[in-house]
């Protein structure tokens, strides 16, 4: 089998090697074992799948959550000779029914469907009477309630795996904490099922952030530095990338703007041009760039701030796929740290408060004085224990002089402390300041010794420095609910030891 998987490899992808833990994870699968793929953005996770797809007598069901996505793969996988179809509203009558007749008759060897669509009454007749071998969850970070992107039709997958039982599952995802893995293996009952987890690592991007000062002319700056090469730009609306993308092209540049406002015929068509080189730029909101596998990509700039890890770092993968060295430029400005959180604000109590954790998270990855892959990396569970990267801004500038803060985190953590261990950021700064905040009196916390010692700072002052204690290990933030308790190194800081 294996020596099958290679030779598919190599005539049908037109690989001659497979990439690092490809073999492994195809091994797994082949043996009818599931496994939970983590493994960063143009690493190579489709390839797990469609090659095992391609082995197995029967049929794989691969579950994805963009309808553009699964129409990419499957017309790739037609173009390579291999028998795929789709079943989603976005095809004609005529292209449903042949489709159909594909799985029915037994022909098709892989079939694309949305998560919702698989537990249809008619759908699981139809699959009652084809030979399901594999089960294949692309996206599988979206079945996390502590994931960057919930969706709760992802969620029922649980009674999909129910159904399927006999069938091998995996799970893939691109970005996935330590938390929102553990969530993965338990909501698909992959108890006795592998983890396979490649390195986040993508060493020839480097990574800068720049505090947000004249966006545009900052922008157009940059991208001036990689003449005739291809970039991504990131914005956070559709009104900006079409400002934006006005701006460019009135200066000269090769753009062409991408978001969800624009008519599908509209958006492929500049999606076509940016990956055939006939334009340099896209300038896009998030909804571009699932399943892009351009690998000249040079640069990426997120002209405004990601709103968590996970996104930026998905969004940063897409440039120097071809291993060459990228540039990404992350604008940084406080301003659109509000902005997200009036967005937040609108959220339920638990989406509130786990996309309040993944702000706080890429807000401390923007300020970190260290080399940024160190909190970058550790986010998704990975030590990185290198000094110096070179490929970042903080390892390539002069070191700042640095200043004391040994009182300011003394009376920080003695302010979390004496309140139980059990508030977060904004409740133990009010108490610092000497708030006469409702919830500062209701607990009577307005008696205690810590009470207002800090208000010779701002409270962004306090929230800043609050971001670099916890950075720096001194405390540990609850994920659920957001509190703050000291660690064993912050107890020592508090001690003065």
């Amino acid at each position: 089998m294996i020596n099958q998987a290679r030779s598919i490899l190599k005539t049908v992808f037109g690989y001659d090697e497979f990439r690092p833990l490809q073999l492994e994870i195809i091994t797994n699968i082949l043996e009818k074992k599931d496994a939970l793929v983590v493994m960063p953005t143009g690493g190579g996770k489709s390839l797990c799948y469609q090659i095992p797809a391609l082995i197995f007598e029967g049929l794989t069901i691969v579950i994805s959550p963009l309808i553009s996505l699964m129409k990419d793969q499957v017309e790739q996988m037609t173009q390579s000779g291999v028998a795929a179809a789709v079943l989603n509203s976005s095809l004609s009558t005529d292209e449903y029914r042949r489709n159909l007749q594909l799985v029915k008759q037994k022909k098709a060897k892989m079939l694309y469907l949305a998560p919702e669509a698989l537990l249809k009454n008619r759908m699981l007749e139809l699959l009652s009477v084809v030979d399901i071998e594999c089960l294949a969850i692309d996206e599988a970070h979206c079945i996390s309630q502590w994931g960057h992107d919930f969706r709760p039709e992802y969620r029922r997958l649980a009674e999909a795996r129910d159904h399927f039982n006999a069938t091998v599952c995996v799970a893939l995802t691109a970005t996935a904490t330590p938390r929102v893995r553990e969530d993965i293996r338990t909501s698909l009952h992959m108890d006795r099922g592998r983890e396979f987890m490649a390195s986040f690592n993508r060493e020839n991007l480097f990574i800068q952030l720049q505090p947000k000062d004249n966006p545009v002319n900052q922008t157009i700056q940059f991208i001036r530095k990689f003449p005739d090469q291809s970039g991504i730009i990131y914005c956070f609306s559709r009104k900006q990338v079409e400002d934006l993308n006005a701006v460019l092209a009135n200066e000269g540049f090769s753009v062409k703007p991408y978001h969800a406002g624009l008519l599908d015929l509209d958006r492929h068509r500049n999606q076509e041009a940016f990956i055939r080189d006939d334009v340099q730029i896209i300038v896009a909101t998030i909804a571009f760039g699932m399943g892009i596998d351009k690998p000249n990509v040079r640069f990426v700039v997120h002209f405004d701030l990601p709103q968590n890890i996970e996104g930026y770092y998905q969004e940063i993968g897409r440039a120097g796929r071809d291993g060459l060295k990228s540039h990404c430029l992350l604008l940084f400005s406080y301003g659109d740290v509000q902005k997200i959180k009036y967005f937040i604000d609108q959220k339920n109590d638990h989406e509130k408060r786990v996309a309040n954790i993944h702000l706080s998270s890429l807000i401390r990855l923007a300020e970190s004085e260290v080399c940024r892959r160190i909190p970058l990396l550790h986010y998704f569970g990975e030590d990185y224990t290198i000094d110096s990267c070179n490929m970042c801004d903080n390892c390539s500038s002069e070191k700042k002089e640095l200043v004391d803060i040994t009182v300011d985190a003394q009376k920080f953590l003695s302010c979390v402390k004496r309140t139980g261990e059990t508030f977060g950021n904004n409740h133990l700064i009010d108490v610092l300041r000497g708030s006469r905040a409702k919830k500062v009196l209701q607990f009577g916390h307005h008696k205690l010794s810590t009470y207002g010692i800090g208000d010779g700072y701002s409270k962004k002052q306090w929230q800043q420095l609050a971001r670099q204690f916890l950075h720096k290990g001194l405390m540990i933030q609850d994920t659920e609910s957001g509190s703050l308790k000291l660690s064993a190194k912050g107890w020592d800081v508090l001690t003065g030891d």
